[in-house]
């Protein structure tokens, strides 16, 4: 046994702020790509064939679904890394959205 152990705290995983971050990243994206944005992701611009809103639908529902396995499985730290990783994605969107409205 060791004398000095640590734990490692993570923040709680919040479904809520998913939700929220699932949604800014929709509305951001919609707004880049009507400003004459393209879509980074190699996996939605390949769902783009249905359609923007179509590929982004299809692309949160496979999210949703990721969270409920995780969930699921007690990976709570799915969400949080899932969380974390769209605060960068609406982030970008948002520089993007900043880029291109400088470019217009």
């Amino acid at each position: 046994m060791t004398p000095f152990r640590t734990l490692k705290v993570l923040p709680t995983p919040s479904l809520t702020v998913f939700v929220a971050l699932q949604v800014l990243d929709i509305l951001t994206t919609m707004l880049g790509i009507h400003m004459g944005a393209s879509e980074s992701s190699f996996f939605i611009r390949r769902l783009m064939v249905a359609g923007p809103v179509g590929a982004l639908l299809i692309s949160k529902l496979f999210a949703v679904v990721l969270v409920l396995i995780a969930l699921k499985m007690r990976r709570p730290r799915v969400v949080v890394f899932l969380n974390f990783w769209l605060i960068a994605v609406v982030g970008w969107n948002l520089l993007m959205i900043v880029i291109t409205g400088f470019r217009n």
